[in-house]
């Protein structure tokens, strides 16, 4: 007489759930990647923003409030600045300047020191705080 136990264990492998848990994961990454293109857009509440720059051979240039320009520590008239940031920058080979200014600096300022740079080839980077 056989005696066979109840519990056998069968060899086959069932898919449906491994294709539940792979649906789910499809559905999971084409939202986080529809959601992550809406989260790269431009902050309106200046000048905060994250960004890392590279340290290279940059030159600094701030304005404050009362509408005095300076390079690096140095105060420049303004209408010496684009001399003395051709003369400073003459010997870089990639020119580039960092460009600080407080919150309440008028627009046409730092407008004013972009359009040096443009007409010198030098490129611009705009430095802000980190929230």
């Amino acid at each position: 007489m056989k005696l066979r136990g109840r519990n056998q264990i069968k060899p086959e492998f069932n898919m449906s759930s491994m294709t539940d848990v792979v649906f789910l994961l499809l559905i999971f990454f084409m939202i986080a990647s529809t959601l992550a293109k809406q989260l790269n857009t431009i902050e309106v509440k200046l000048p905060q923003g994250e960004g890392k720059t590279e340290n290279r051979n940059t030159v600094a240039v701030t304005i404050n409030n009362r509408n005095q320009f300076y390079i690096n520590a140095e105060r420049v008239q303004k209408g010496a600045l684009e001399t003395e940031l051709i003369q400073i920058l003459s010997s870089v080979k990639t020119p580039s300047l960092v460009l600080r200014t407080e919150q309440q600096v008028a627009i046409q300022e730092v407008v004013y020191v972009m359009n040096i740079a443009n007409k010198n080839g030098i490129k611009v980077v705009l430095a802000v705080d980190t929230p």
